[in-house]
């Protein structure tokens, strides 16, 4: 018996193994290899000489210290509180939409997903030819209806740029949000519902009272993840704006691939990307412990 418990023991390990070892190669030591060059002089010397020296907290201290970082910081802010909420609020109104049973209903939301199944440099191309200034499709169709004396300069006004991606990650963050709480509501038995409505509730108060309250929990994955997903955004700033005009749309995660690959100081780049981390993790933190308290009362 004790030889067939710790074959079952060793058995169970071997089929984890090739889970464990694809986890350290790919997730694991990419990570620590960061936290690494983040204390070391990095550059693109130390391909050739393989010499990184330690310098401490240096990297962060030259990273922290300057006021683009403080910049970058602040639109990063900016940019992940407006598309969540862009994204959270239209998501669950579409999911509250496709809740009805109409003809095609099915259709639509297949072709609902096609923003996020694109590539984001298609998508974020094809944005930038929509939203120019002097022929872009966006201001042709605001000044045919009489909207616009003149054009937007969407991608070239420092604030107007900001707006700008912040409507493009929305846009491709909607259908992420869309079937995940279409989901959510699925799952919430309808007798509840019935329930409510013998009780006279109308729309109004059955959303208070019923979907909200068994929607929290998918709603709180939904949000953590859009945070997550949205403060490491590069691909669609850099098609679109590229973190200009005068690093109106610089965010921590363009302001570190601008340092690792730009301006080749890798150490910098890889202190820039672990701050990246915490603000992630301190975003996660604070909605976690929010939506726990909301549950609590």
């Amino acid at each position: 018996m004790s030889r067939a418990r710790l074959w079952a023991r060793v058995s169970r390990w071997l089929f984890l193994l090739p889970a464990l070892v694809y986890l350290s190669l790919f997730f694991g030591y990419p990570v620590v290899k960061n936290v690494v060059m983040s204390f070391q002089e990095y550059s693109v010397t130390t391909f050739y000489t393989g010499a990184a020296p330690f310098v401490g907290l240096r990297n962060y201290t030259a990273v922290l210290s300057t006021d683009v970082f403080w910049q970058a910081l602040l639109t990063t802010v900016l940019f992940t509180v407006g598309s969540i909420a862009g994204q959270f609020v239209l998501g669950l109104a579409l999911a509250l939409f496709f809740q009805r049973k109409f003809p095609l209903g099915g259709l639509l939301r297949s072709l609902l997903l096609l923003p996020w199944l694109l590539p984001l440099v298609v998508s974020g191309t094809t944005w930038r030819w929509m939203l120019d200034t002097d022929s872009g499709i966006v201001n042709e169709a605001l000044g045919d209806l009489h909207l616009l004396s003149s054009g937007i300069p969407w991608l070239t006004g420092t604030s107007e740029a900001l707006v700008s991606v912040v409507l493009v990650n929305i846009w491709v963050g909607v259908p992420f949000n869309t079937a995940l709480l279409y989901g959510g509501l699925q799952d919430i038995p309808a007798r509840y519902y019935e329930a409510a409505k013998l009780d006279g509730a109308g729309r109004l108060a059955s959303f208070r009272h019923v979907t909200w309250p068994l929607l929290r929990p998918v709603a709180g994955v939904v949000l953590v993840l859009g945070v997550v997903y949205t403060v490491k955004v590069l691909d669609i700033i850099l098609v679109v704006t590229g973190g200009g005009p005068a690093g109106a749309t610089q965010t921590l995660a363009t302001r570190s691939y601008e340092l690792s690959f730009q301006q080749f100081e890798f150490g910098r780049g890889a202190a820039m990307g672990n701050v990246l981390v915490l603000v992630s993790l301190a975003f996660a933190l604070v909605h976690l412990r929010a939506d726990r308290r909301a549950r609590n009362t």
